[in-house]
């Protein structure tokens, strides 16, 4: 078992103690990376960091229960993605296209870096039209490294779902960007 590893499960069982340490010391590790599979889920700074915080909470709460079955960041990816659905559907105003339009004109682009860019705009537009569950599993296999079994553990479905969801927003993706290519 890898030595990272190995610290984590000492983490987790210092934080079932409730050793404060030992989780502030977990989110030094981890956090940057729980923010960023937030904002992925979320699209949303604010509510990203809220969903961290929460799902730190739940960690605290929820340490004791942790079986040392699979990667301790799986499993912590696992409350995240549990944590960002309950907030999405707490959300009561969605983003107006003319929001989005503003979140997307709101970062000045240097010229050697725009196509670059560009690119990773129609990316995360493509994103916006995929549902919560396949942007997760994309941001679990491809952004966070996890396997299609630990994703299906995360995401509480079988390992035929997680398949077909990955291959589905896959296929549509590629629709999106190759009809974004078309147009310029």
């Amino acid at each position: 078992m890898p030595p990272d590893q190995v610290h984590d499960f000492e983490l987790l069982r210092r934080i079932a103690g409730k050793d404060e340490a030992a989780l502030q010391e977990l989110y030094a590790i981890h956090g940057q990376r729980l923010y960023a599979f937030a904002l992925r889920l979320t699209d949303d700074p604010a509510q990203a960091e809220d969903v961290v915080q929460d799902a730190l909470v739940a960690v605290w709460n929820l340490a004791d229960s942790y079986r040392c079955e699979g990667r301790p960041i799986a499993w912590l990816m696992g409350i995240v993605h549990h944590t960002a659905l309950k907030s999405l559907r707490r959300r009561s105003t969605p983003l107006s296209e003319e929001d989005e339009a503003n979140l997307a004109a709101a970062d000045p682009l240097p010229e050697e870096q725009a196509q670059a860019n560009q690119q990773a705009i129609w990316i995360r537009q493509g994103l916006r039209v995929l549902s919560p569950e396949h942007r997760t599993v994309l941001e679990l296999v491809f952004y966070q490294g996890l396997s299609l079994q630990e994703t299906a553990k995360v995401c509480g479905c079988p390992l035929g779902t997680v398949k077909s969801r990955l291959n589905y927003a896959r296929q549509r993706l590629r629709g999106l960007l190759s009809r974004t290519e078309e147009t310029r």
